[in-house]
């Protein structure tokens, strides 16, 4: 039987400009035995980082794709590689799932590859029954860290190389934040930035607090001064990120709002677009729809999660506002700023809805008229106060989920239909996938618009006439 090692890791505070220091040493003693694994292989060793979840994951891979690239991997998009990480989401079980399904597959290729290395990070290795679970059925896995040591990782793929059996670096919460780490962007032009991690909301349904840990910002004067290298480096958009944004600043030692930070960001030469998610309906302050308003950077588009649109259920989801306050606060955020596009996730099958509070939902919808909406069925998360509630029989959840979801669709083609003819600025992100001879652009409101042009575009933003409206995106021509 392979030896399972476990570091056990006590939280203490700890000097961030000395753990950058320790971390470059690590990663130097890291990149002596990749050159060693060349030399056996006779190649560049190669790695593929595959993320799953949210922004902040994707923010996550960009930080540990650039260590790995640092100690000298070669980064490629195939899991047919000499080492696979997994940056895992436990939002939803069906993310859990997708992973163990991955991992059968991983086996397979490790078979055939004797030097080949797997890790696995993120939400998911925050579960104290993943990682049971793993330890017996995956013991194939080398390295498995969590959310609060991502920092750590050239130290952990230090004693994975060093070690014959499965390293497992798993802290309960942490205060840390390290700057200053090697990251490999995914685009040249536009880059997320962390400004907080964790959350305080505790929402009855949702399992981040607890693999995410307590709020935490960032200072400031480090997050100014990551955005100002971006810009150097050629970045024109940034996405300033956090669970909840709008809660920022809050347990520094010098607090300041989310809005002041944005006021400081908006003074950075070169940047041309700000965005940010995800607000929390509760702590959107007038503050912040005045800076949003006078902006001439930030993006016209504001995702604004309503879980649910009935009080009863909100209040069971502990989310601390009522669709009365929900709805008066879009009502104010149209009033002042007409042209924002408004976002939203919902919820359909949380325990103890019924027919009656989904048509509350549906009144929502109607009212806000989201220009898009993420709509999920219910996931039962263990260790959340609503695992413990009755749930809701699938047939009725399946059925309730389709109504919403049509409702959606339609207000989002309503209201995606209202920007033809106009010319907007898009961002220029990519050629198309479908069509070699389009360009993919992304408007200011988020919306996606597709045109003829040249691949130099890429990372411009062009003004695009909107031709044609097809439901969520656009085909339109460069002006």
């Amino acid at each position: 039987m392979t030896e399972q090692k476990t570091i056990t890791q006590i939280t203490e505070k700890i000097d961030g400009a000395r753990e950058t220091e320790r971390q470059i040493a690590f990663m130097e003693k890291a990149a002596g035995y990749v050159q060693e694994l060349s030399e056996k292989l006779g190649r560049k060793p190669t790695c593929c980082v595959v993320t799953f979840g949210c922004q902040m994951n994707a923010r996550d891979s960009e930080k540990l794709s650039g260590i790995l690239e640092k100690v000298g991997y070669e980064l490629v998009e195939r899991e047919e590689a000499d080492f696979v990480i997994y940056n895992t989401c436990t939002v939803r079980d069906n993310a859990n799932q997708r992973v163990y399904g991955r991992l059968g597959y991983l086996n397979g290729l490790k078979k055939k590859n004797p030097h080949m290395k797997i890790a696995l990070c993120g939400c998911m290795m925050q579960e104290p029954a993943v990682i049971e679970k793993i330890r017996k059925s995956y013991r194939f896995v080398d390295l498995i860290f969590g959310t609060h040591n991502i920092y750590k990782f050239a130290e952990l793929l230090t004693a994975m190389f060093e070690s014959d059996g499965m390293i497992v670096d798993i802290w309960k919460d942490t205060d840390q934040i390290v700057e200053d780490l090697p990251v490999e962007r995914k685009y040249p032009f536009k880059s997320g930035i962390n400004i907080m991690f964790g959350c305080n909301n505790f929402c009855s349904y949702c399992i981040v607090p607890y693999v995410r840990g307590r709020e935490r910002s960032r200072n400031p004067k480090d997050i100014i001064r990551e955005i100002e290298k971006l810009s150097g480096d050629g970045v024109k958009e940034i996405m300033l990120l956090g669970q909840n944004v709008n809660s920022y600043g809050k347990n520094l030692d010098m607090p300041i709002t989310f809005a002041q930070l944005l006021r400081e960001v908006e003074k950075i030469d070169g940047i041309e677009r700000i965005r940010f998610m995800t607000s929390h309906p509760k702590d959107l302050s007038d503050e912040l729809i005045q800076v949003m308003k006078e902006s001439k950077k930030i993006c016209r588009h504001l995702h604004l999660p309503l879980q649910s649109g009935s009080t009863e259920i909100l209040t069971k989801m502990n989310r601390r506002y009522t669709k009365e306050q929900y709805l008066a606060l879009v009502e104010k955020i149209r009033r002042e700023i007409p042209d924002m596009a408004i976002t939203t996730d919902i919820i359909v099958g949380f325990p103890g809805e019924t027919r009656a509070d989904v048509d509350e939902t549906i009144d929502v919808i109607n009212k806000v008229q989201y220009d898009n909406a993420f709509t999920f069925i219910y996931s039962k998360r263990s260790g959340t106060p609503a695992a413990a509630m009755e749930q809701v029989p699938e047939e009725e959840v399946k059925e309730n989920f389709a109504r919403v979801l049509e409702t959606v669709q339609q207000t989002a083609k309503k209201r995606a239909a209202l920007l033809q003819g106009q010319t907007h600025s898009a961002l220029v992100e990519d050629v198309n996938d479908q069509d070699p001879e389009l360009l993919t652009g992304r408007l200011s409101n988020n919306m996606i618009v597709h045109f003829k042009g040249e691949k130099d575009l890429i990372g411009q933003i062009v003004p695009v006439c909107l031709k044609e409206c097809h439901g969520f995106y656009y085909l339109g021509e460069r002006v």
